[in-house]
């Protein structure tokens, strides 16, 4: 099968995370014999990938939006000659399914989010403008949704053939052991929506690790600022609590990546978080803001060793279920088969 992927967005170099998540499928799809070209911004060839972009050109043309019709267009024309000879399109983002309407080729759209409604995001289009959503979705042979609260907005806004494929994430074969005495740790942007304060107030002479930079560092000042992926998979590793206890969320990685390395996570009921911790069986779940809950689910998991165990072998399974790679990459080509064999393709 031939497929064309259509995203604003793109590493444009080694090591960059702009739109790394389009391209990790793109290189796991290609390794079950999808034949797959990338169109997307970028002189991608001067780094060997597959297809390069940046931070995004939706982002770039709110700042100059006289852009838009050219860019429009420019993209369209580029899709139609990378689609001529495909079985199929997958764009990527409302935009992406803007430019697939005029590509001439069948297309399925994967819509990208977190738990905020920015006015410009996929999620705040499907609740500020549900028809216009529906009109760039109409054609679509299948829409896909990384997260739980992204898929039932876009049902909300009349959309169909909706399926909920996450993120994927690595499942790492061996976890190395926790630190003695146990810590905690949290990474992530010191933002009030983080709920910095609650950090800082429930963990107060717990031992603690502070992953992350932002405006409410302050209240961290052991906080270590940015640490690279792979450092930070470390630090997971060695933790015997990962806490994320914000006011909004999508379905973060750090959740899931923690939970994929048998790590207890106590997080707040927002998002998507619910979809993969269920209080007291994959992790634990805290009211917003309540810092006494917070401290007591923390000392909970610190102080027993036996319960940090059945949680994180339940919160690996839940992950390697939901949202490994293995079963992504499975239900993603699920799929490409029937919007190429069927048309629409039923709502899964």
């Amino acid at each position: 099968m031939k497929v064309a992927v259509f995203t604003t967005s793109y590493p444009q170099h080694e090591g960059d995370l702009a739109g790394r998540f389009v391209f990790d499928l793109v290189e796991r799809l290609g390794t079950q014999g999808i034949e797959i070209d990338v169109v997307g911004p970028g002189a991608y060839r001067d780094y060997g990938l597959t297809g390069s972009g940046g931070a995004g050109l939706v982002a770039s043309v709110r700042r100059r939006p006289w852009l838009a019709l050219p860019l429009l267009v420019s993209m369209t024309r580029a899709l139609r000659r990378a689609a001529r000879d495909a079985d199929l399109v997958h764009a990527n983002w409302l935009a992406g399914a803007l430019v697939a309407r005029f590509a001439g080729r069948p297309f399925v759209v994967t819509l990208h989010g977190s738990g905020t409604a920015g006015r410009f995001s996929d999620l705040g289009l499907a609740e500020r403008s549900p028809r216009v959503v529906q009109w760039l979705l109409r054609p679509a042979r299948a829409v896909i949704a990384v997260s739980q609260v992204l898929a039932e907005a876009m049902r909300a806004a009349g959309v169909e053939n909706v399926h909920e494929i996450p993120y994927g994430v690595g499942i790492p074969a061996q976890v190395g052991p926790e630190d003695d005495p146990p810590t905690v740790l949290f990474a992530g942007r010191l933002s009030p929506e983080k709920r910095i304060d609650v950090v800082a107030a429930a963990t107060e002479g717990l031992p603690r690790v502070v992953a992350g930079d932002g405006p409410l560092r302050s209240l961290l000042p052991d906080a270590l600022g940015f640490v690279p992926q792979a450092e930070l998979f470390g630090l997971m590793e060695r933790a015997a609590v990962v806490l994320l206890v914000s006011e909004r969320e999508g379905l973060p990685n750090v959740v899931l990546e923690a939970m994929a390395r048998a790590r207890t996570v106590v997080s707040t009921p927002v998002g998507g978080i619910p979809t993969v911790i269920e209080d007291g069986v994959t992790g634990f779940l805290v009211p917003i803001g309540d810092v006494a809950a917070t401290r007591t689910a923390l000392e909970r998991a610190l102080g027993d060793p036996e319960l940090r165990r059945r949680i994180g072998a339940a919160a690996r399974e839940r992950v390697r279920d939901y949202c490994s790679w293995d079963r992504v990459t499975e239900r993603t080509l699920a799929v490409y088969a029937a919007a190429v064999e069927n048309g629409r393709v039923r709502e899964t």
